[in-house]
């Protein structure tokens, strides 16, 4: 199966992946979970719009690093519209810095992260975390990107 991938820049950061790895990374994170045709955007934005989104929709305060948005989950969705998901650009090259991991490793990691709500999985809880994290894990190694999680 596949996915058809739209990348929006919405932000001027200097250090964001090209459109086509950015797909390539969502595709290899789709193709571990799902067997069905879909399409996802993957929005790059700026803290100020991200802040916005965290608080409207999930009632968060600031920007976060990467949010989800599910609509197939959504009865009223009839298309093969998966959802959403947004990276803040200037939190993501922060965390890589400040956590010693390469940039392209992080967004890579933001990228499936992201990929994977959208198909269902969650961390809210220990045992969901462990599960989301061993996928993760697995579909970076495959990308050639280290553990995420130390």
């Amino acid at each position: 199966m596949s996915l058809s991938t739209e990348v929006q820049y919405c932000s001027k950061n200097p250090r964001i992946p090209e459109s086509e790895v950015m797909s390539g990374w969502a595709g290899m994170a789709f193709d571990a979970v799902v067997e069905k045709d879909a399409e996802v955007t993957i929005r790059i934005v700026d803290e100020e719009e991200g802040a916005e989104l965290n608080r409207r929709y999930r009632n968060g305060a600031g920007a976060t690093n990467v949010l989800a948005f599910n609509y197939a989950e959504d009865s009223f969705a009839q298309s093969d519209l998966l959802g959403d998901v947004i990276i803040c650009a200037p939190i993501v090259v922060q965390e890589a810095l400040s956590q010693n991991k390469s940039i392209d490793a992080h967004w890579a990691h933001m990228v499936v992260h992201g990929i994977l709500h959208l198909c269902g999985y969650r961390h809210g809880e220990e045992k969901e975390a462990r599960k989301m994290e061993k996928l993760e894990t697995a579909i970076l190694s495959e990308l050639g990107f280290p553990a995420p999680y130390n």
